[in-house]
């Protein structure tokens, strides 16, 4: 069911750059961000980027914690005062806020029952059902000697290595697979590009599934 025909601004946001697209646009804007980023910088820079683009209402993947469109805790790579910032006021219309993870995980989303892995700086994790996106902390959990992110996470892949590295990439997969039972699973985020084989049962997704996420929020009924 079609729920909206506006258009649509997509904000990607991240601890090295800020990605945004417009409905109609086809090329996005990049925003450099950094470990002291803030939304009161974040707002006039997009603001200002998006100048000549036409939009009515904006959809905003954050990375980290978001329940009921409301942001419940502060990025570990950026800046302070997410938490309490009120985006709708300071862009002057409608703002649907989501997990980033899980913004590519509805991007990606086939009609299956979904599991993705977003290998980034950490590991971003989602599932998308019958509708619904869930969001999962699934970095955070047990693993080894710590969790799932501190060997899938891109300090990792550089301070052990692609060998090491990709085999933690697997066997998370193996894990999470059996724990989810899912149809269908999408390995995204900026280092899945760099596996030199893709787990089986597994594909590779795009960081453009991001703004394919952002749009279909608002064009498509989904339970967040």
């Amino acid at each position: 069911m079609k729920k909206s025909n506006k258009n649509v601004l997509v904000i990607d946001i991240g601890g090295s750059n800020v990605k945004i697209l417009a409905t109609g646009e086809t090329e996005r804007i990049k925003i450099p961000s950094g470990s002291e980023f803030t939304p009161e910088q974040m707002v006039p820079l997009v603001r200002e980027n998006a100048a000549e683009w036409s939009f009515d209402v904006i959809t905003m993947g954050f990375p980290g914690v978001v329940k009921h469109n409301k942001i419940k805790s502060e990025p570990v790579n950026m800046g302070s005062g997410w938490m309490d910032f009120d985006f709708e006021k300071a862009f002057d219309c409608p703002v649907k806020i989501l997990n980033d993870a899980a913004m590519q995980a509805l991007g990606s989303y086939e009609g299956k029952k979904l599991l993705f892995l977003g290998l980034g700086t950490g590991l971003g994790t989602a599932m998308v059902m019958n509708q619904t996106i869930f969001p999962i902390e699934g970095g955070h959990l047990p693993y080894k000697k710590s969790t799932f992110e501190s060997y899938i996470g891109k300090s990792y892949l550089f301070n052990s290595g692609q060998k090491r590295w990709e085999k933690h990439v697997s066997k998370a997969v193996e894990i999470f697979r059996d724990t989810f039972q899912p149809e269908d699973i999408v390995l995204g985020g900026g280092n899945s590009k760099l596996l030199t084989e893709v787990p089986e049962g597994c594909r590779l997704g795009t960081n453009q599934n991001a703004f394919k996420g952002g749009f279909r929020l608002w064009e498509e009924d989904f339970w967040v």
